[in-house]
């Protein structure tokens, strides 16, 4: 089993596969379960941004579509990518549509989860209590599991692979943006 992320191989849009050693060995890598139709797809926008000031740093983002929550990634890989071109102008890698939880759940994400469990809603964000309180309905427990709750729940990886923070939908870009910059500089 991988012991670090950069073990992993994953499927690219196009069905290649991709070990993310090889393809992003020395990069810091921002790795985001993603929807088209969600009430965070506009983060697609601050990401892009991300992507634009600190890939020739050695950035990479690493976008995976998950269509598990509230079946807001609908359409073929192809599809998602054109949206997300044309809206948003992403220029950062998109890979197969992915299950991030239960019994099909990404090996590459199981890892992720593992490393770096749930860490609570940002209660502050518009959505944060929203989320809170959808998910208590559905798990009183949901808190002390690790899956993902929602789309665009984000991971940073160090240059070495290892899994370094995991940030829920509703932290703030710029919590990200931190992390990110201080990675890059060591």
């Amino acid at each position: 089993m991988a012991q670090n992320v950069k073990d992993f191989t994953v499927l690219d849009r196009k069905g290649n596969p991709v070990n993310l050693g090889e393809a992003y060995g020395g990069k810091v890598l921002l790795i985001v379960n993603t929807a088209t139709r969600c009430g965070f797809t506009p983060q697609y926008e601050e990401l892009e941004a991300l992507y634009e000031k600190y890939s020739a740093a050695g950035l990479e983002i690493l976008d995976f579509p998950c269509n598990q929550f509230g079946a807001q990634a609908p359409g073929s890989e192809e599809e998602i990518h054109s949206f997300c071109s044309l809206t948003y102008g992403t220029k950062f890698p998109q890979f197969k549509k992915i299950e991030v939880n239960g019994e099909g759940e990404s090996p590459l994400f199981a890892h992720l989860k593992a490393c770096q469990p749930f860490g609570g809603f940002d209660m502050e964000h518009k959505l944060g209590k929203l989320l809170h309180e959808m998910m208590l309905k559905s798990d009183p427990d949901y808190a002390s599991k690790p899956d993902i709750k929602w789309n665009f729940t984000k991971f940073v990886v160090d240059r070495e692979g290892n899994v370094v923070e995991r940030f829920e939908p509703t932290a703030p870009m710029s919590d990200v943006e931190a992390l990110i910059a201080s990675l890059l500089v060591k």
